[in-house]
């Protein structure tokens, strides 16, 4: 049985691209940039340094990105003090679960390790992690499988028997190339035809993740069951 599962942060466990969308939505606005709904999709799953380059390679050079994050920025941080940083339904559910069933846990997100550990102790999740590996600790970004084979090697265990839980293609496909499991709960973007091929099930909400984790575990049991029955069962003569 496979008791190994590394997450994604953004758009997995809190709802933080919506806002981020949003957020960039009402710079673009008033600053008359052209398809940033289009260009920030793009962006999901990747680190900062490459959303940049690639925010250049769609304005130009003379882009004055820095500029405009801090604006989307503060515009995120704004409706995180008024509202509070959203959780995705399932998630406490899920990891509970996880603990009572002695999971070993990571996390593997392009964020940078600062965020992530500040966000992740702010939801009360920071303390589930046995390991977590963030952009800024990598060398490659999403769909390159570095960040998701790190997260294994930290852990000690072979990507073949380890899930990664994603909602975003580059994501799916960093795991998918990494040679795990991965289960896939879709927030901005469905997956197509070539994403569907890479996934080994996906599911609406964490608590569907949970609920097959959870019948997993049922079968085994059941199974469990029946061989040492099978085994103690005297022979007839």
């Amino acid at each position: 049985m496979i008791r190994n599962i590394v997450f994604d942060m953004d758009g997995v466990l809190i709802d933080s691209e919506a806002l981020i969308l949003d957020a960039w939505m009402k710079v673009a606005a008033k600053a008359g940039i052209a398809d940033i709904e289009h260009t920030l999709l793009q962006c999901i799953g990747i680190t900062a340094p490459e959303t940049e380059a690639l925010f250049s390679r769609t304005y130009g050079e003379d882009f004055p990105y820095e500029t405009y994050k801090e604006m989307a920025s503060d515009i995120f941080q704004k409706r995180i003090r008024e509202t509070g940083l959203p959780v995705k339904p399932g998630v406490y559910e899920l990891f509970s679960f996880l603990k009572e069933n002695h999971y070993r846990i990571g996390l593997a997100s392009s964020t940078r390790e600062e965020i992530v550990r500040k966000e992740m102790e702010s939801i009360g999740l920071l303390d589930y992690f046995h390991v977590i590996v963030c952009g800024d600790m990598v060398s490659h970004s999403k769909p390159h499988p570095e960040i998701y084979l790190k997260s294994c090697e930290l852990l000690g265990v072979d990507p073949s028997a380890c899930y990664a839980v994603e909602d975003s293609p580059n994501g799916i496909r960093s795991s998918h190339r990494a040679g795990m499991k991965p289960l896939m709960v879709p927030d901005l973007i469905k997956p197509d035809g070539e994403i569907k091929e890479l996934l080994y099930r996906e599911f609406e909400t964490l608590l569907d993740v949970r609920d097959f984790l959870r019948q997993n575990h049922a079968i085994i049991r059941e199974r469990e069951v029946h061989l040492s029955q099978k085994q103690t069962k005297p022979s007839s003569s």
